[in-house]
Parts: C-alpha cells; sequence; structure tokens
C-alpha cells in the first residue's frame, strides 16, 4: 500500500466498497501501487500496468495494453473507438467484483506478462485519422498553418483531428477550427 494514494480510496464515493475490493485484489499481485492521473496506478518495473477508476455509471480496471490481452471470458471493452491501447473492465456493484475475483487477478497477471514481453500495441498513424473538410480548405488556404500543424506531435495532431471530427455540425467544426487556429500557430496542443 502506498499511504500517498490512500486518499482515493479514503473520500467518501459512490464507489467506495467496489475500489477497496479492487485495491485489494491490485495489492494481492505484489505490483507497486502509485498514484498517477489522480488515480490508484499499479506497475511493474516502472511499467503501467492498470489503474483503477470511477464515473458515474460504473467503476473500472484500465488495462493499459489491454488490446493485446486474449480476454477468454469477454469482459474487456473498449471505451470509444479512438482508443486504441487500453482495454476496461467495469462494474457497477462489489458482487460482480467478488464473482469474478480470480478471472481479474489472472488478467492482471496476463497483462504483468505482456509487459514484461516488450510487447507494443500497433497503432493507428496520423494519416489513418479523419481529417474533416472544413481543416483540410483551411490547410489549403493556408500555407502557414499547415507548416505548424505538420510541426506538431503526432498526438498533438490526432487530438486536433479527433476533436474536429466529433462534431456532427459543419458549422461547430467550423468554431472549433477557428478557435485553435492561433493555438496550433503557436505550437500548443488542444490541451496545452
Amino acid at each position: 500500500m502506498n499511504p500517498k494514494v490512500d486518499f482515493f480510496f479514503d473520500k467518501n464515493q459512490q464507489w467506495h466498497k467496489e475500489f477497496e475490493k479492487l485495491r485489494a485484489i491490485a495489492l494481492s499481485t505484489e505490483l507497486i501501487e502509485d498514484l498517477k492521473w489522480g488515480c490508484p496506478c499499479y506497475t511493474f518495473e516502472g511499467k503501467n500496468i492498470f489503474l483503477i477508476h470511477g464515473f458515474k455509471e460504473y467503476c473500472a480496471l484500465l488495462f493499459f495494453k489491454g488490446a493485446l490481452m486474449k480476454d477468454p471470458d469477454q469482459i474487456l471493452i473498449q471505451q470509444s473507438e479512438n482508443v486504441q491501447a487500453a482495454r476496461q473492465i467495469r462494474f457497477t456493484d462489489v458482487q460482480q467484483i467478488n464473482d469474478l475475483e480470480e478471472i481479474i487477478r489472472s488478467y492482471m497477471f496476463e497483462a504483468v506478462e505482456i509487459e514484461e514481453s516488450g510487447a507494443k500495441v500497433e497503432m493507428k498513424k496520423t494519416k489513418e485519422f479523419e481529417m474533416v473538410e472544413e481543416f483540410k480548405n483551411k490547410l489549403d488556404e493556408s500555407p502557414e498553418l499547415k507548416e505548424a500543424f505538420e510541426s506538431l506531435t503526432p498526438g498533438r495532431q490526432r487530438a486536433y483531428l479527433l476533436h474536429f471530427s466529433s462534431a456532427k455540425q459543419s458549422k461547430t467544426r467550423e468554431a472549433r477550427i477557428e478557435k485553435y487556429i492561433p493555438q496550433i500557430l503557436n505550437g500548443q496542443g488542444l490541451n496545452d
């Protein structure tokens, strides 16, 4: 147990019993407990294996390389179509966790084996992400904007492309693009 992680479990929160049970299972694996992104994160030789987190509708274990796991019990969930590597096991009550305890533990050990093997998730290239027409037009109109966008890291480029393409209406896409042009020109990412 890492004392700096205790605050997460001590909070009076919706998923308190579920978090405590998941922590007990995680600690039984002898992984190192740390606090990352405000959540309990379990590591092996300094590498992130999984974390515990909660949402309004469920709490979950998130395996960082879950896409590489075998998942014979069909319990791993891809959070959204844009999540490439991570997978979750979701819970809505402590009884589900009790019922799946041995399976959960085996998934944790499999995740460690994957990390030890050095296996990597094959990530989509930035070119494979959708670029909305409105943004293509802006890049064509402004060589300075195009150069600035192409100079961004692939992760920053993907964040913009996902943000722009998630708007359903052209008007909204245009507004988003206009809002972020100054940041792109300054070499900044969406959340910088």
